[in-house]
């Protein structure tokens, strides 16, 4: 009788630990949050003695997009727009706007060199080359930036994914298309 209850407390033991692993590998209470993130498109950054009454200061270039596209679901539904925008520095932010798309784990913005395929067809196919990671999405809903790190040649990158990085798989992805 004690061996029997031993083993019904060690199978008892496993689903217990089966069950913890499983909540925190898949986070299921991930597809009823979500995050909404609205961030403000940086500007333009003027020296503390240029006024806009000066008519002599010279004039800083505001943020120009480059290129562009409209997400289209993969894994979960997704929309929203994405741009490319140059900034007056030089320097480069991916943008994110009016995002909508489930929350998951481990979700990151990537640029890559994968030509965006509609459906199923387009799940796994952008971990297969080159990406950069922006890092993670910060919210699942809203408009949000990510600076794009300096020394990347933007020529290399083709498009955009939302990656699931747990399940390398997308969530979502856009060709960026000059402007």
């Amino acid at each position: 009788m004690a061996r029997r209850g031993r083993l019904v407390g060690a199978v008892l033991a496993m689903v217990v630990a089966g069950a913890v692993l499983g909540l925190y590998w898949f986070q299921p209470w991930k597809l009823w949050q979500d995050v909404t993130v609205e961030e403000a498109l940086p500007g333009t950054v003027r020296t503390s003695g240029t006024s806009r009454a000066d008519p002599s200061a010279a004039a800083v270039p505001g943020p120009l997009t480059v290129a562009g596209g409209e997400l289209v679901g993969h894994e979960h539904a997704t929309s929203g727009t994405v741009r490319l925008i140059r900034l007056a520095d030089g320097s480069h932010v991916v943008r994110l706007e009016n995002l909508d798309t489930s929350n998951g784990p481990d979700l990151r913005v990537w640029l890559t060199d994968a030509p965006v395929r509609e459906g199923r067809a387009g799940w796994y196919v952008f971990d297969d080359g080159e990406h950069v990671s922006l890092g993670r999405l910060k919210g699942n809903r809203g408009s949000q930036n990510y600076p794009v790190p300096s020394g990347v040649d933007l020529s290399r990158y083709t498009s955009l994914s939302i990656w699931c990085d747990r399940f390398d798989v997308s969530f979502g992805a856009a060709e960026l298309a000059g402007v």
